[in-house]
């Protein structure tokens, strides 16, 4: 079933906020562009709802944009000083929620004193994931939900081909959880203990993010 269309609006179409904007549209959403530069604005302009050549520091720019009327606006310059500013400006005018691109850890912490609703760190993201797979042949993808967990999607070590789950006894052992199998065309959701895994599964495990770094070790 097709998810609802839903509004977003992107302040700050760098290479992040043009990636994402770009995505969202694609997914089939509405996508509001919006920054100073010009040339930013009309690169953008085809890949997006609509784009807005606008200072998102400005108080009244923001209100005639009608924020509050989206359901979330995220917040992608790299300039830390605006970035904190736009932030307080969309809590201010009323938007549900409020997503921001972070640089550092102090920035994060700033920005969710101030009432952000979720910080993202794209450029730490993409250098944690191109590490992890250089270190490990298995690793495909990390999501961290939070600062304790993740979920980790990675090729089934050979040390656990032809064995079950119960066999290898992966919550005992690694303290994780195999929430998933994808096997070809299928996706397994909770295997039982007796699953066996197969050559060319990948399996997406939930764990504490400590754990779950063991597990990309093996």
């Amino acid at each position: 079933m097709r998810s609802k269309q839903k509004q977003f609006l992107v302040l700050g179409i760098g290479r992040f906020g043009s990636s994402l904007a770009k995505n969202l549209y694609k997914l089939g959403h509405e996508v509001l562009a919006v920054d100073r530069d010009e040339n930013l604005v009309d690169a953008i302009a085809p890949y997006v709802t609509q784009a807005v050549q606008a200072d998102a520091t400005d108080e009244a720019a923001l209100e005639a944009l009608g924020v509050r009327n989206y359901d979330a606006a995220i917040v992608a310059t790299g300039n830390v000083r605006d970035s904190i500013l736009i932030s307080v400006l969309c809590k201010e005018a009323g938007v549900p929620c409020v997503i921001t691109k972070a640089v550092d850890e102090l920035h994060a912490k700033v920005l969710r004193k101030v009432g952000v609703d979720r910080v993202v760190y794209p450029e730490r993201d993409m250098g944690l994931r191109v590490a992890k797979s250089l270190v490990s042949p298995n690793f495909l993808e990390m999501i961290e939900l939070n600062s304790e967990y993740a979920l980790l999607e990675l090729v089934c070590p050979n040390a656990w081909l032809n064995r079950t789950l119960v066999d290898i006894n992966i919550r005992r052992n690694w303290g994780v959880s195999v929430i998933g199998i994808r096997r070809g065309e299928e996706f397994l959701v909770s295997p039982g203990a007796d699953m066996k895994l197969l050559a060319g599964d990948v399996l997406l495990i939930l764990g504490k993010q400590s754990d779950v770094d063991k597990i990309n070790e093996k």
